[in-house]
């Protein structure tokens, strides 16, 4: 049995993030289903969630399913000061974003993906650092054939 379409398109999410982060110095972790860690790399850190489904609607002859999955993308910057942490955040975030605009359909895996409005939050990381984090829903939009879940 092959790779679902969800799986396919997080994957691919996955795959535009890493690789457009990879020329960064220092360079970010990119973590993909994992829980952040307690200590935050210098480059700072850059999850992907799995989401939720959100969206289904059947579509006939032939019959499939239009799907609407949201995954979430979570970025941590560290920093000495909360503007040193503000500056870091930001930066990742628009790499982040012109990784997923630069390539709307994710190499094919997708039909469109769209990053949405993030929220913010400041985080505890190790004994005395903290950091600031935000949250970015990003739209998945794809056909599965057969069942919504594929």
């Amino acid at each position: 049995m092959g790779v679902s379409s969800r799986e396919a398109a997080i994957a691919a999410l996955h795959a535009a993030i890493t690789a457009a982060l990879a020329a960064r110095s220092p360079e970010p972790q990119v973590l993909r289903g994992e829980t952040v860690p307690q200590r935050i790399a210098a480059g700072g850190l850059v999850m992907i969630q799995d989401g939720e489904t959100v969206e289904e609607t059947a579509i006939l002859s032939p019959l499939c399913w239009q799907v609407r999955h949201v995954a979430e993308v979570v970025v941590v910057a560290p920093g000495v000061t909360p503007e040193a942490r503000a500056a870091a955040l930001d930066a990742l975030l628009v790499d982040v974003a012109e990784a997923i605009v630069a390539d709307r359909t994710l190499g094919g895996a997708v039909e469109w993906a769209q990053p949405e409005s993030p929220t913010f939050d400041d985080i505890d990381t190790d004994a005395a650092a903290s950091a600031r984090a935000a949250s970015v829903p990003v739209s998945l939009w794809f056909t599965a054939a057969a069942t919504p879940l594929s």
